[in-house]
């Protein structure tokens, strides 16, 4: 993906600041118009503007312009299912440490937000394969990567199927890493082994203390992987003027755990680990209790799936009508 630079042009999106700090992501039509209590914005006077221009509604409001960032567009987009948040993201590539070049194989992909994390790691002499369950989340994450990017990137791959199954299908010991965003991750050890190549990176994203409890110990199991790590990501905001400085009154707190290991080589002893309790034991009436409605996930109905794809697929078109008719003038 070339970044879009230099003025403003039909089909960019564009950024826009209110007064108080408030966002509005718009994107740039000929003779289009941004309506809002404060007045209307004529997209007219973006065009051809640079990148941190101000422009003014017709009751003389201002607002600035850029173009968003990877982040303002996650939380932006249109979702699915729920998205992976940016700090987690970012996380996740730094400590999967996934690059340019690397084989990757996602799971859960969910409304894309990670997707377009990896795929821009990656870069173009990568590859990522995701695979979802569910078709609708598949198509709106196909939706948002293409809004964003202008296009599908011809090295990303989305499969509708089991990841168990798909991972099994794949070359012995192909991929460098593998990201899991799923219910039951420690149900793809097996899985993650014939994937993986030796000293590969796992990565799983999961919510629950308890997902984290299993997921572990059944990576610690298997006995073909180093010692797990567990993390979580915690921002907290500080409002700073002059020398009131301060932390801010709300702070983005818990959104899930992160746990990472690296696939030792076939017939490797991986040394024990001191570990000061027995091995947990999980019942039925456990797992039961990590399915989403018990942890409090929201899940949205078929309607509001159905709704959330046509208007993803409406801004795909409409950017790439808005990009041809620029190119034809």
């Amino acid at each position: 993906m070339t970044p879009r630079r230099g003025v403003f042009v039909v089909g960019d999106h564009v950024q826009l600041r209110g007064p108080r700090g408030n966002l509005h992501t718009i994107t740039l039509e000929e003779n289009g118009s941004f309506h809002t209590h404060k007045g209307v914005l004529s997209h007219n006077n973006l065009l051809g503007q640079p990148e941190g221009s101000v422009v003014n509604t017709d009751n003389g409001v201002s607002y600035l312009a850029l173009r968003p960032l990877l982040g303002d567009f996650v939380l932006s987009m249109s979702r699915g299912a729920a998205i992976i948040y940016p700090k987690d993201a970012a996380h996740i590539v730094s400590v999967a440490d996934i690059a340019p070049g690397h084989r990757v194989l996602e799971a859960g992909v969910g409304s894309g937000a990670l997707t377009l994390s990896i795929l821009r790691a990656i870069g173009d002499t990568g590859s990522l394969v995701s695979i979802e369950r569910r078709e609708e989340f598949a198509d709106i994450a196909k939706a948002n990567v293409a809004i964003f990017m202008g296009e599908l990137p011809t090295q990303w791959e989305c499969q509708v199927g089991d990841f168990q199954d798909r991972a099994l299908e794949l070359v012995a010991h192909s991929v460098d890493r593998v990201v899991l965003d799923m219910l039951a991750p420690w149900e793809c050890v097996d899985a993650l082994c014939h994937a993986l190549i030796p000293g590969g990176v796992v990565a799983v994203y999961v919510a629950t203390v308890t997902q984290l409890s299993r997921v572990v110990e059944a990576i610690r199991a298997s006995g073909r992987f180093t010692n797990p790590e567990s993390q979580e990501v915690l921002i907290r905001p500080w409002h700073v003027e002059g020398l009131a400085v301060r932390p801010e009154h709300r702070m983005i707190g818990h959104t899930g755990f992160v746990m990472t290991a690296r696939l030792v080589a076939p017939g490797v002893e991986v040394p024990a680990t001191k570990r000061h309790h027995k091995k947990p034991e999980y019942s039925s009436e456990d797992v039961e209790a990590w399915t989403p409605g018990a942890t409090g996930q929201r899940q949205a109905s078929d309607k509001k799936l159905r709704k959330t794809l046509r208007l993803a697929q409406e801004r795909v078109e409409k950017s790439r009508s808005d990009e041809a008719s620029d190119g034809a003038q």
